[in-house]
């Protein structure tokens, strides 16, 4: 049989005995299971049945007992010492002794006991105490604290001794009915016979393996009661069941016994202890699921032969299309030559592997040629941007690579991707989507306007050809060639690039200069910003004009720095933006910005030394630095410093300032920092914040290093050195400001600090600033 068609076949049947199988196998379990249950629960309502009928009886028992104990003739009785002589009192307690049968339950003995008087009267009339066979156990009963007591035992009834032994009920009801007393006046003794409990339970509940357990243990109702009749192990189950789980008094559980599975179902009794015990076998319970399991099995058997015959005849209509088609493939593989190892038994593949063979031996060559030619043109422009062709071998192997040959300038593309960080795209698909760029670059840009585009040194760099010879015209073809390369770049990837483009040029041999001036342009948009594209010659003349404004860049520092102090996200982020826009557009110095960021990331992570904070808490990437030096985007930048740097440095400063002592040490310094130009006091200070001038000294002092008045002077001292180098004001002008009425104190705490008259700091300012 052909492989395909096996498969078809195979699938049909599992299609079709598989949920025929399942079925059968789950409607056999749902039924005998619930024959099982159904039985159980039956039971089980049997079993909760009979204990209400038999605790009926001894209830019924138990009223007529107190009744006839709580008579007066019987109260009277009491505190009488009766003989034989006394036969009209006998002959009453005699008829009301009688009466204590019931419908219900024979009685087999009655007693009325009076223990004060001695003498005792049963069903056959009045008789002395100590003449009672059982006289002992009556005394032992009256030893019993409780007043109303059922016993359980075998006795000899009627005192023969010839008569067999017999399992009884006893019922002890003490006179006068006191709780808790173990001397009472006389007893009431009523006997039932266990066997005629059995008897008045059987019409109701003929199972012969029913029985009931006293409180003991023992079996006293039930098929031989009083015998163990292999019921030992089941009793001992139940008892440390019971013992166990004292308040469940009702339970199910399955056990070997005998080598038979049994199902024990017990309850319990509150009223008297009793256990009321039911064993059902297993085996008679799944005698009726046997059956249910052989008519399951014909008629699953029935639907598996249905299945077969249908999937037999349905795979072969199926089939027929596939064994068409492998026909007109065998005659294919006549004119293609086949592999050796294709197989001939499988359909499918045989008739893939022929179509393969067929669509292969067409198209190889064509592929192959058309595969070394792509990979030649790239070589061939590598070579030219290292400078390793000359001008006659380019047109004798531009010829035989199909590359464009007559041109009136050139221009050389060096393109970049911008920040990935808000993209979809992870930093490591940066080089995949620099080909997918490539890629796109050779599909926007016809061949006979462009060399084969290449992937160098992390660019994508593209040599464009223009026909025109107006300089205007030239730079307005490579700019709109760039811009096609730009747009597709967004529409296809949504990726942000930047382009550089080279002066345009005539000479071939010129390749690795334009190069570099692409490079050169598009290193401009550090400070331009991403997304743009940029003529070298745009910028060429432009760097080195402006010098930075070094005490603009040194105040922003200062506030950059102390919302860093104070943990304040939102400003560390505005006035670094701000830095940004001071330093970026002057970039006078190839590398300039980037040294002066790395002395900002310098003096920042100073804050975290002055603290006593270790680096490692906030540079976990020990090439986290190095990585600053390659940003090539405003943008980069930004996402640099805010993740690596400030985001960290906050949360750090942020646990180091939990401490009591830091955050009122920290307040201080923010109000004088806030209110240094105005009339500060540590005393006004100390009733703001609800401390005692004293103690604030001491944490400011612990705290700081210094003492609240040195640190306020040295505050002001550094400000008035800023508004010296920033502003035009007068010295006067700046102590008064600074809160300095005598001139003279201004002047002296400065150059007690600095060595130097604010007039000499501010003259060598601007000595320094001139040179």
């Amino acid at each position: 049989m052909s492989k395909y068609l096996l498969r078809l076949l195979s699938f049909s049947l599992l299609i079709g005995v598989l949920p025929a199988v399942l079925v059968g196998i789950l409607s056999y379990s749902i039924a005998s299971g619930d024959i099982v249950d159904k039985v159980k629960e039956g039971n089980m309502h049997l079993l909760a049945q009979t204990q209400l009928s038999v605790e009926q009886m001894l209830k019924s028992v138990e009223k007529s007992a107190t009744q006839f104990a709580n008579s007066s003739i019987v109260e009277a009785s009491m505190d009488e010492s009766y003989t034989v002589t006394d036969f009209e009192q006998i002959r009453k307690l005699s008829v009301e002794l009688y009466n204590l049968q019931s419908s219900d339950v024979v009685i087999t003995e009655a007693y009325l006991i009076n223990l004060q008087h001695k003498w005792a009267l049963d069903l056959n009339g009045l008789k002395s105490l100590d003449s009672l066979n059982h006289a002992s156990e009556f005394l032992d009963y009256a030893k019993v604290t409780r007043s109303i007591q059922w016993y359980t035992g075998s006795v000899i009834a009627g005192g023969d001794d010839m008569a067999v032994p017999k399992e009884t009920i006893s019922l002890v009801h003490k006179i006068p009915i006191l709780p808790q007393t173990d001397k009472p006046q006389g007893l009431v003794v009523i006997r039932i016979a266990a066997s005629d409990i059995w008897e008045a339970l059987s019409s109701s509940n003929p199972s012969d393996r029913y029985y009931i357990l006293d409180h003991t243990g023992t079996k006293i109702v039930g098929a031989a009661a009083g015998e163990s009749g292999g019921y030992d192990e089941i009793n001992a189950a139940v008892a440390k069941r019971l013992e166990s789980e004292p308040e469940e008094r009702l339970g199910l559980f399955s056990m070997q016994t005998g080598g038979e599975e049994e199902a024990v179902i017990y309850r319990s009794s509150g009223y008297n202890g009793w256990t009321y015990v039911s064993v059902v076998s297993i085996g008679e319970l799944t005698k009726e699921s046997r059956k249910i399991a052989k008519l399951t099995m014909i008629v699953c058997a029935s639907v598996l032969l249905m299945v077969l015959a249908v999937a037999l005849f349905g795979s072969r209509r199926m089939y027929r299309p596939i064994q068409r088609l492998q026909d007109i493939a065998r005659g294919l593989g006549r004119n293609v030559q086949m592999h050796p190892s294709t197989p001939r038994n499988d359909e499918l593949e045989f008739i893939k592997v022929s179509l393969q063979s067929l669509a292969f031996s067409r198209d190889q060559v064509e592929q192959q040629l058309l595969g070394h030619l792509g990979h030649l043109k790239e070589f061939f422009v590598l070579k030219l941007f290292t400078d390793q062709i000359s001008e006659n071998d380019f047109f004798y192997r531009s010829a035989l690579n199909g590359l464009p040959t007559g041109w009136a300038y050139l221009g050389v593309f060096a393109l970049q991707i911008d920040n990935l960080q808000d993209t979809r795209y992870e930093e490591e698909d940066r080089e995949l989507l620099l080909y997918a760029v490539n890629n796109i670059a050779e599909e926007v840009l016809p061949p006979s306007s462009r060399f084969t585009p290449i992937i160098l040194n992390q660019t994508q760099v593209t040599i464009v050809v223009a026909d025109k010879t107006d300089p205007a015209e030239v730079k307005r073809v490579l700019y709109e060639a760039a811009e096609r390369i730009k747009r597709n770049s967004w529409e296809y990837l949504h990726l942000q690039v930047s382009i550089g483009i080279s002066k345009p040029y005539r000479m071939l041999t010129d390749t690795v200069k334009a190069y570099g001036e692409s490079l050169s342009a598009l290193k401009t948009r550090i400070s331009l910003g991403p997304d743009i594209i940029v003529h070298y010659e745009d910028v060429e003349n432009n760097h080195g004009v402006d010098h930075y404004e070094h005490s603009h860049l040194k105040v922003l520092e200062e506030r950059l720095v102390y919302s860093l102090r104070e943990m304040q996200p939102n400003n560390v982020s505005e006035i670094f933006r701000q830095y940004l826009d001071a330093l970026l557009p002057k970039d006078g110095y190839l590398h300039e910005h980037q040294l002066l960021l790395m002395q900002l990331v310098s003096r920042l992570l100073y804050i975290l030394q002055d603290q006593g904070i270790s680096l490692k808490k906030v540079l976990q990437d020990e090439g986290a630095v190095k990585r600053l030096m390659y940003l090539q985007t405003r943008d980069e930048i930004v996402h640099w410093f805010e993740s690596v740097l400030f985001a960290p440095m906050i949360q750090v400063l942020s646990e180091k300032s939990e401490t009591t002592y830091i955050k009122i040490a920290d307040r201080i310094v923010r109000m004088i920092q806030e209110n240094y130009d105005q009339e500060i006091s540590l005393e006004s200070y100390a009733q703001e914040l609800n401390y005692h001038p004293v103690y604030l000294s001491r944490v400011f002092k612990r705290e700081i290093g210094m003492t609240f008045s040195d640190y306020l002077s040295e505050y002001r001292m550094r400000m008035a050195k800023v508004m010296l180098e920033t502003t035009d004001k007068k010295i006067s002008e700046i102590g008064e400001q600074l809160q300095y009425k005598n001139i003279s104190a201004f002047i002296r705490t400065f150059r007690k600090l600095y060595d130097m008259t604010p007039g000499q700091y501010r003259e060598k300012i601007m000595k320094g600033s001139t040179e």
